[in-house]
């Protein structure tokens, strides 16, 4: 028997994630399993602090489930990081006006402390996509022809998914955008910050984007303050924050395997859309 609050979310036809108060969490086949109540029903209890973080977290697992074989070939490379840097401008660049957007709505709708934590977020974001930019420049690149002609195409379903939860008529959906965000990169930390500047030029400071997006940066404290928001949160809106944090995740791990194309490949895409030959020298 489960003891202590626990929390439940069916984020697709056959899978319901559940999380416990401790933190832990497991999946289960709805389908398979119609005689386990209450799981066969939307939750509508409180939750902890633990029991929403194992939900999330959760969430962000799942969604990468069987991409780990690709995770491990998607080796650093320098075109492969600048794939990544235009990727992320495009996010970046979106961030302060989506989450202002759905602050006003959300605070529309009486929804104080959500809209105060967007704002808040907003302001943090803001500047983010120039750093990305200032990254581009350092490895020698024309950063502001190449960002206004190519968009990767890996990101673009990212894209569609923040575009859609901050324009919504009810945009709570942002908060499971942005945890699983800030959560996968507040899982690489220094050593993953050196590798990705050991692939750049001695003497070239182009990892100014991925330190503050990482555990050496503040995405750590970003992320025990979603929990702490969305642990208090109605029912209805943890399971909205969930299935977006799911589908997030599964798109950013499709994003890294639409990622594992050659070096030779990314780079006429990048010289393309920079309208000129460049290299991009290690």
């Amino acid at each position: 028997m489960i003891k202590g609050t626990t929390e439940w979310v069916r984020v697709s036809e056959n899978i319901t994630i559940i999380s416990r108060e401790t933190g832990e969490f497991w999946f289960l086949d709805p389908s398979q399993h119609a005689d386990k109540v209450p799981f066969g029903r939307p939750m509508t209890g409180n939750g902890t602090r633990g029991s929403t973080a194992g939900l999330l977290n959760g969430a962000v697992e799942l969604g990468f489930i069987g991409h780990q074989n690709d995770l491990g070939e998607n080796t650093p490379s320098i075109a492969r990081y600048v794939l990544d840097l235009i990727g992320s401008y495009h996010n970046a660049r979106r961030a302060p006006g989506h989450f202002s957007r759905a602050a006003k709505r959300l605070k529309e709708l009486n929804r104080p402390e959500t809209a105060s934590y967007l704002e808040t977020h907003a302001r943090e974001e803001t500047g983010h996509d120039r750093l990305a930019l200032k990254d581009l420049r350092a490895l020698g690149l024309p950063a502001e022809q190449i960002v206004a002609n190519f968009v990767p195409e890996g990101w673009q379903p990212l894209y569609e998914i923040f575009d859609r939860v901050s324009a919504s008529e009810y945009p709570i959906g942002c908060l499971g955008y942005c945890y699983c965000f800030e959560s996968t990169a507040a899982m690489k930390h220094k050593a993953d910050i050196e590798a990705l500047q050991a692939i750049c030029a001695e003497g070239v400071d182009a990892s100014r984007f991925a330190r503050t997006h990482s555990g050496i940066g503040s995405e750590a404290d970003h992320v025990e303050d979603l929990i702490d928001l969305i642990a208090g949160l109605p029912a209805s809106d943890r399971i909205e924050i969930v299935k977006v944090t799911y589908d997030t995740a599964l798109a950013l791990a499709d994003n890294v395997r639409d990622g594992l194309i050659s070096d030779a490949a990314i780079l006429a895409k990048i010289q393309a859309a920079a309208g000129e030959e460049i290299h991009l020298a290690a």
